[in-house]
C-alpha cells in the first residue's frame, strides 16, 4: 500500500504530533508499505527531499509565517504530484492545508483518514485569532471530506467539539508508544551524569504555555518543604521555542528562584529518554488545555516503571485511569499537584504496574496494525 501522510511540521521538529507521525510512518514501512510525508521546510537548512527510516520526506518551502502557521506556495503543486502516486491519505490535524489534500484524495477515490491530535489555541492577538478561526474552518472542511476521523481516546472524542461534529466517522486508535532499550549501566550512567541524589520529578515537553509548566513551578515550595533536596528534570526544547518566547520570559523569574531545584536537559534522543524515565520518581503532565490530548510521555514513563501525575483533561487523564499508575489532578491546581506528588513519593511502589500490562494497551506496532486494518477496510 502506498500511503501519503501530511502534517505542517515533521521531524526534526520535536512535539507529540511529530513523534506520533514519525513512529506511525516508520512502523508502516516496516510492515511493507511505502510511506511519503508531505510537510513544511520550516527550517531553510533542512533538505527538500530526504529519506528517514525508510520514509520519504518531501518538504515545501515556507514563504511566510503567521505565528506557528506557515504559508507554502508550492504545497498545492506537490500535493497534486504526490496524490496520484499514492493509494491512501493519512492527514494529521490541525493543518491549514488538509482540505485541499482531502479533496484530492476523494476525487481520486482514495481513503482519506484524518487523525485529530489536538485543538489549535494560539496566543492572544488579532492576527492569531484570525489564524485560529481560519485553521478551525479548514479542519472542519477536511473532516467533512474525510472518510474516517481517528481519535486517540473515546474520552477526548466525547469532549471535543470538533470530534463530536463527526461522531459517525470516529475510529479510536491508541497512539504509538515505544521506549528504546536501556541497560542498567546506561541508567546508572545517566544518574551520575546529572548528579541525581534526592527525589526527582520529571517533565518531558516543549517549554510552551499549554504545557502548564508554571503549575509545577508553583507547586515546588510545598514539595521542597517536605523534600528539601527534590529536583525537577525538564527534558525537551526550552530555548527559542517557536511562538513561545514571551512565555519563556514570563517564567524566567521562577526558573531563577528555583535554579537549584530545576534542571533543563534539552532535547534528548530516544536512547537518552530511555535512561531519563527510569531515573524519575514520577513524570508530571500538568497541561492546561485541549492542545494536549493524551501525553505520550506518560505511557513511555510507565513502560519504564515510572508513575504519572496528569491533569484531568479529557484524554490526558486516560493513561493514569487505564493503568492505575499515578494520580489525576484538577487542571491548573498547583496545590493538588503538590499533594499528588507528595503522595506518590510517600508510596511510589503502590503505583507501579508490570510493564507487560502497559505494553498490552499501548505500542507502536499495535497502532500501525490498526491503521493498516482501517485502510484495508476502506478499500485502499
Amino acid at each position: 500500500m502506498r500511503i501519503l501522510c501530511a502534517l505542517t511540521y515533521y521531524r526534526p521538529y520535536t512535539s507529540g504530533l511529530t513523534i506520533y507521525v514519525q513512529r506511525l510512518a516508520s512502523a508502516l514501512v516496516r510492515r511493507g508499505h511505502s510511506v511519503t510525508v508531505l510537510t513544511s521546510q520550516y527550517d531553510p537548512s533542512l533538505p527538500r527531499h530526504e529519506l528517514m527510516d525508510g520514509v520519504r520526506v518531501v518538504r515545501a518551502p515556507v514563504a511566510a509565517r503567521i505565528s506557528k502557521g506557515v504559508i507554502m506556495p508550492t504545497f498545492g503543486l506537490l500535493a497534486n504530484v504526490l496524490a496520484v502516486q499514492h493509494d491512501a491519505m493519512s492527514l494529521h490535524l490541525p493543518q491549514f492545508d488538509a482540505p485541499g489534500l482531502a479533496l484530492r484524495g476523494r476525487l481520486l477515490r482514495q481513503p482519506v483518514v484524518l487523525t485529530y491530535h489536538s485543538d489549535l489555541l494560539l496566543p492572544p492577538g488579532l492576527m492569531n485569532r484570525v489564524a485560529n478561526h481560519v485553521v478551525d474552518a479548514a479542519n472542519v472542511l477536511a473532516g467533512a471530506l474525510a472518510t474516517r476521523v481517528v481519535a486517540y481516546t473515546q474520552d477526548f472524542a466525547d469532549h471535543s467539539p470538533f470530534l463530536r461534529r463527526f461522531h459517525n466517522k470516529i475510529v479510536v486508535i491508541p497512539p504509538p508508544v515505544e521506549v528504546a532499550h536501556a541497560s542498567p549501566a546506561d541508567i546508572s550512567g545517566f544518574r551520575e551524569r546529572w548528579n541525581i541524589r534526592g527525589p526527582v520529578i520529571g517533565m518531558a515537553a516543549r517549554l510552551a504555555a499549554e504545557k502548564g509548566v508554571e503549575v509545577l513551578l508553583n507547586a515546588l515550595p510545598r514539595i521542597l518543604s517536605v523534600y528539601p533536596n527534590a529536583r525537577v528534570l525538564f527534558a525537551g526544547p526550552y530555548e527559542n521555542v517557536l511562538g513561545e518566547e514571551a512565555y519563556a520570559r514570563h517564567l524566567a523569574p521562577l526558573f531563577e528562584r528555583f535554579r537549584d531545584h530545576w534542571t533543563f536537559l534539552g532535547t534528548l534522543g530516544p536512547s537518552d529518554m530511555a535512561t531519563f524515565f527510569p531515573n524519575l520518581d514520577m513524570i508530571v503532565v500538568p497541561s492546561l488545555n485541549s492542545t494536549e490530548t493524551f501525553g505520550l510521555v506518560q505511557v513511555e514513563a510507565m513502560l519504564c516503571g515510572t508513575p504519572s501525575v496528569a491533569s484531568a483533561l479529557p484524554g490526558v487523564r486516560q493513561p493514569v485511569l487505564q493503568t492505575g499508575m499515578g494520580q489525576v489532578v484538577p487542571i491548573g491546581d498547583s496545590a493538588a499537584l503538590a499533594s499528588a506528588i507528595l503522595a506518590i513519593l510517600a508510596n511510589r511502589d503502590g503505583y507501579v504496574r508490570p510493564r507487560a500490562e502497559v505494553a498490552a494497551k499501548f505500542s507502536t506496532e499495535k497502532t500501525a496494525a490498526m491503521y493498516e486494518d482501517l485502510f484495508r477496510q476502506l478499500g485502499a
